[in-house]
């Protein structure tokens, strides 16, 4: 536990030196050695906080070159989470592309009338949610949760609660950053929405799964600039 926390402050750490010192798409970042000086952890936990940076976007690994910026946080985030939980936030989305495109698989194949129906009733609330200036979150989170019920397994139902908080602070933020920017990116984010809903409502089991890990991972690029 230790360790992860050294590498959550490292990775954080590294976003902040990228933010304060306004480092552009494809600067190259300090040597692993030099990295691990600022931050003051070893150079193991450098290199664990970079492959996370990778995974999450920020930052690209190029062989025998070192690391590169690839992408920075938008502005917006800061309002809704923490620089020291940026880390322990996104990784959620690597356990949310497990989970949820499973569940909107699981419910294209196992969905009652009823819940097909609530799942309709969930994205008739978040459509008008996304189209006014409501905040949103609350109707985008049911919508979810409404497809995790219509797996019929309670497991899915409990893993999906235990990431409630982060994915909750992921939608306040997507959907903020996402009305500072032209009106065609809330557009995109409720397509994405419909894509899913009509794969399960056709039982497309693939299809819905295929359009969930769409869905989350243009949700997790809308995080940035």
């Amino acid at each position: 536990m230790v360790e992860e926390r050294q590498a959550d402050r490292a990775y954080a750490s590294i976003v902040e030196l990228i933010n304060v010192d306004r480092l552009e798409i494809g600067d190259r970042l300090p040597s692993e050695a030099r990295l691990a000086e600022m931050v003051g952890v070893s150079r193991t936990i450098i290199r664990e906080a970079l492959v996370r940076l990778a995974s999450d976007g920020f930052t690209e690994p190029r062989r025998g070159a070192g690391s590169f910026v690839k992408g920075r946080p938008s502005d917006r985030l800061s309002a809704h989470m923490k620089l020291a939980d940026l880390s322990t936030t996104l990784g959620s989305y690597e356990v949310r592309f497990v989970l949820e495109a499973e569940s909107a698989r699981l419910a294209a194949v196992r969905r009652s009338a009823d819940q097909m129906a609530s799942i309709d009733d969930g994205l008739v609330r978040l459509r008008a949610a996304l189209l006014s200036s409501a905040p949103a979150h609350d109707e985008d989170m049911e919508l979810h949760r409404r497809i995790v019920l219509a797996t019929a397994n309670p497991a899915f139902e409990v893993a999906f609660a235990a990431l409630a908080a982060d994915i909750d602070r992921i939608m306040r933020a997507g959907v903020d950053i996402s009305r500072s920017r032209p009106p065609e990116v809330i557009g995109a984010m409720m397509r994405e929405h419909e894509m899913i809903v009509d794969a399960i409502r056709a039982q497309d089991a693939d299809g819905a799964a295929l359009a969930m890990r769409w869905h989350l991972s243009e949700g997790r690029k809308r995080l940035m600039p």
